[in-house]
């Protein structure tokens, strides 16, 4: 299952006890404010959540999928996620039960 913008309104509406339709606007206002900085070229920051960052991407070699033909594609920005130890420690690690007490192990 996929987390959409509208199911994270809800969830900050049913967290909080603020309305819909303001959860709505928070949630478009946060991610307006990460695109508007990353556009001006700077990183955006959440401790423990992750860094999203611009990278430059140099020209390189790609092909026309119609005719085959080789093609030097043009040099691009592209955006870049890091998770943070909060968001990465809970998928990497998973806890496995070996009788007392319980051992992790790297998935």
């Amino acid at each position: 299952m996929t987390l959409t913008k509208a199911q994270i309104a809800d969830a900050i509406c049913n967290q909080t006890g603020i309305p819909k339709w303001r959860s709505d606007e928070l949630v478009d206002f946060a991610f307006e404010v990460i695109k508007e900085t990353l556009e001006s070229g700077e990183d955006v920051l959440i401790s423990g959540f992750g860094k999203w960052s611009v990278k430059e991407k140099g020209e390189r070699r790609g092909r026309n999928p119609q005719t085959g033909e080789p093609i030097m594609l043009a040099p691009r920005k592209v955006v870049k996620f890091e998770c943070g130890s909060a968001l990465r420690d809970p998928i990497r690690w998973e806890e496995v039960a070996y009788g007392e007490p319980q051992e992790r192990r790297r998935i």
